[in-house]
């Protein structure tokens, strides 16, 4: 039979959209001549819906929008994710489920078994895992119903398994399976990809069976889920693959094992790659937050460019206001590049000066600072005077401020609260500085978008005389790879040491991070695009007084 592969962007709680867009793939797959339309983990409630689990009558809303999509889906027979109702003694009260239903009639249901709850996953929060797994028949094969996390638990690929249990392996124990199919709301970062299909080529060749794979496609918060669902013979050769970061619909024929299109299974530009995530996260959290518009400071910088190159694509131009805030330090080629980088773009652009600003608080504040030389509290004040301009602008014309911080830079607290850390979304606190600069020139491959000089020109601040970034950080290229080593890689600091690194530098740049905490802790939402970004998925303390290595 033909099995349709469909990708749905959601928007959590949204549930006459999300069943809408449930019944318009299935009339559109059965217009293909499929019989099953599979479609990804929780997509009646849009994963992942967090607390609204707590809440009654989200729980009730639910059911009724699930109830009326299996009543209305007819002529074709369909597998999609929703949150079921557990009613056992004890445990939570709720399942991750996979339903199959044809016809106004449910005919099966299988629950998730492995709950993941690292990184940004908290699952077992909420869901009490199933104690089997589910096989189902349906037009004479014999299907593997597996959730998301539920394929990787492969022992030979994790030498230390998360979990006890491997329903893939329990499912293959003599059940006689046709396939496994597994739906999932599988967020991106970078290299994610290979991972994945490692892991589902090794789960075919293994157990000599074919797999279907759903996944999840849009923005939601701070996660990214890029799609890519594929279907894969029983050696683990790609026989049909979705696009990624859009929606989109693929068939496989279990007759020839054949599929209608897939995508080349090379590897991806990982610029191209991670651009195209924030180009889906920001327009995805801009448009599902209420809005349309957005703001940006454009310092004539790298960042703020980037920033606005990346609003650009993701938002109509005309929806995206670049605002130059120059002050007494501001070179005329700062504000030269932010207008030349508007006028690349085709956004909105205006210069507000902050000269008379910044006198007028020196002159507040001159009394209670008298005898005390300037210092780091007058370049805050600039940045705070700046975050104050934008957020008026924002709050007067129903724009989101987009800050326009990096990853390097929140991890040391080289950013100022209430200044350039104020906005809605921070779209590039999971992109280190040397990415930053790797992103610009992929925008720049077809022709010059963000200036040249903008890349060329030392970074700076601009917040005192011939300041540079490199006065008060390592350089960005060893301090992104100290970072990754500390924040990705979880190495100790000894370690990073013996990668080569200055001892003092490392041992600097660790207290930074620890010492910023609070920063981060007040920053706005920002993309995840590395396996460790700063935000829910990664918890630490903010008043703690660990030193490595101290007795």
């Amino acid at each position: 039979m033909k099995i349709a592969l469909i990708q749905l962007n959601p928007v959590i709680g949204d549930f006459h959209r999300n069943a809408a867009a449930i019944r318009e793939g299935a009339r559109q797959a059965k217009a293909a001549g499929c019989a099953l339309a599979v479609f990804p983990e929780l997509a009646v409630s849009g994963y992942p819906p967090q607390d609204l689990l707590e809440r009654p009558a989200f729980l009730a809303d639910h059911d009724r929008a699930l109830q009326r999509l299996v009543a209305e889906t007819a002529g074709i027979a369909v597998l999609c994710g929703a949150v079921t109702r557990h009613h056992g003694p004890n445990g939570k009260p709720l399942h991750n489920s996979a339903l199959l239903f044809e016809n106004g009639t449910i005919l099966a249901a299988a629950h998730k078994r492995l709950l993941p709850t690292y990184d940004v996953f908290d699952e077992a929060r909420y869901f009490e895992p199933a104690s089997e797994s589910r096989a189902v028949s349906y037009q004479g094969l014999t299907l593997g119903l597996t959730i998301c996390e539920d394929i990787w638990n492969d022992a030979d690929l994790f030498p230390r398994p998360l979990y006890a249990a491997d329903p893939v392996a329990e499912l293959t124990a003599g059940r006689g399976l046709d396939c496994i199919i597994n739906i999932a709301a599988s967020p991106f970062h970078q290299g994610k990809w290979r991972l994945r299909q490692g892991i589902f080529a090794n789960l075919c060749a293994r157990h000599r069976l074919p797999l279907l794979y759903v996944n999840q496609v849009g923005g939601q918060d701070s996660l990214i889920f890029d799609g890519g669902s594929l279907a894969m013979d029983a050696r683990g050769t790609i026989v049909a693959q979705a696009r990624h970061f859009a929606e989109d619909m693929v068939i496989v024929d279990t007759a020839s094992w054949q599929g209608d299109r897939h995508e080349p299974p090379t590897a991806p530009d990982e610029a191209a790659e991670v651009c195209q995530a924030l180009i889906l996260g920001t327009h995805d959290y801009v448009t599902k937050c209420g809005f349309e518009r957005v703001v940006i400071g454009l310092s004539g910088g790298i960042d703020s460019a980037l920033t606005a190159a990346i609003a650009a694509r993701a938002l109509k131009r005309d929806n995206v206001l670049g605002v130059a805030m120059p002050s007494p330090y501001t070179a005329p080629e700062s504000i030269a590049d932010a207008e030349a980088l508007a006028k690349n773009l085709g956004i909105d652009f205006t210069v507000v000066p902050i000269t008379p600003l910044v006198a007028a608080y020196q002159a507040t504040l001159a009394p209670l600072f008298a005898g005390r030389p300037a210092d780091v509290t007058e370049q805050n004040i600039q940045a705070r005077i700046r975050g104050n301009l934008l957020m008026a602008i924002a709050n007067k014309e129903g724009r989101l401020v987009l800050s326009t911080g990096n990853k390097s830079e929140m991890a040391v607290g080289y950013c100022t609260l209430y200044g350039d850390m104020s906005g809605g979304l921070a779209m590039l606190a999971d992109v280190p500085k040397m990415l930053v600069y790797e992103l610009a020139r992929h925008l720049n491959r077809d022709g010059v978008v963000i200036p040249l000089r903008t890349i060329e020109r030392a970074p700076t601040a601009e917040l005192k005389p011939d300041q540079r970034d490199e006065d008060d950080l390592p350089p960005y290229p060893i301090l992104d790879r100290i970072l990754a080593a500390y924040l990705e890689e979880h190495r100790p600091v000894s370690e990073i040491i013996a990668l080569g690194f200055d001892p003092a530098m490392v041992h600097d740049v660790v207290r930074r991070i620890r010492l910023n905490e609070y920063k981060r802790k007040q920053a706005p939402v920002g993309l995840k695009v590395t396996s460790k970004a700063f935000g829910y998925g990664r918890r630490y303390p903010t008043a703690e007084h660990y030193v490595e290595g101290a007795p």
